[in-house]
């Protein structure tokens, strides 16, 4: 008998097989959780993400195209849900955007404008947007969860107008927990240890970040993706429905460190 059984919910954000919503999606999936899917437009797109789904041991996944930077989009994927499924149960958040031109050491400050607005609107008031929708079918209450990083609360060189929108973001996530909670739905989010994916590739210096953490994190290892999706299983789950606004951090131990 598996955590999530007979829990149904949507995972936003798988790339490839390494990437944090992957293995979210895989925690899930072995407690007994129905997953539906989104990916980017496009068949390239399509066929990237079928393919880490596939990995999963899912052969026919309910898989669409969504812009999450588009509203009718977020509408037209909610009204198949609804008209497909009634309800859902949880909600994984977990997409990030920043021009990575700008995510290098001593480009912050000249960060344009377009470039800042485009990582808050993708990064933070995705969430906002999904969570909004999403907890129009919750009718029995549900769950939400959001994937965040150190360099919400601390200056990580490289890492620049990301931390501003993680940083929002997980404002956001209060106010959501807030708003929510009366209606019995819990959003938190994972503030993740630095990891190999798309996203975090784009940060100069990343190699180094890693590195750091090694040396510096109290069990002197970076965190593995399986770690971030069981964290994500327990705050989906029936195990975590007094936790809400939180920030939890599975990242080795390494946010407690001062130096």
């Amino acid at each position: 008998m598996g955590l999530m059984d007979g829990k149904r919910g949507l995972v936003v954000g798988i790339a490839n097989d390494y990437s944090y919503a992957w293995y979210i999606a895989q925690s899930l999936l072995r407690e007994g959780a129905r997953c539906l899917y989104t990916h980017l437009p496009g068949e390239r797109m399509e066929r990237r993400v079928r393919k880490a789904i596939e990995q999963l041991g899912v052969n026919d996944p309910w898989l669409v195209p969504m812009d999450a930077a588009s509203d009718e989009d977020l509408d037209r994927v909610f009204q198949r849900i609804a008209g497909e499924f009634g309800t859902i149960d949880f909600l994984v958040h977990s997409i990030a955007f920043a021009d990575k031109t700008w995510l290098q050491e001593g480009k912050f400050a000249s960060t344009p404008r377009k470039v800042f607005t485009q990582a808050l609107d993708i990064s933070a008031f995705t969430y906002k947007a999904l969570a909004n929708r999403a907890s129009q079918l919750m009718e029995n209450g549900g769950a939400m969860i959001a994937l965040s990083y150190y360099g919400a609360e601390k200056a990580v060189p490289g890492y620049n107008v990301m931390g501003v929108a993680k940083a929002a973001l997980e404002c956001a996530t209060r106010y959501l927990a807030a708003e929510l909670g009366p209606r019995q739905i819990r959003a938190n989010a994972i503030s993740g240890g630095p990891l190999r994916t798309m996203s975090s590739l784009a940060v100069g210096g990343f190699g180094e970040i890693l590195r750091w953490v090694e040396k510096k994190a109290p069990l002197r290892r970076n965190v593995t993706g399986r770690e971030v999706g069981d964290a994500a299983v327990f705050l989906l789950s029936d195990l975590s429905t007094g936790v809400t606004g939180q920030i939890i951090y599975v990242d080795s131990g390494y946010s407690i460190m001062g130096l």
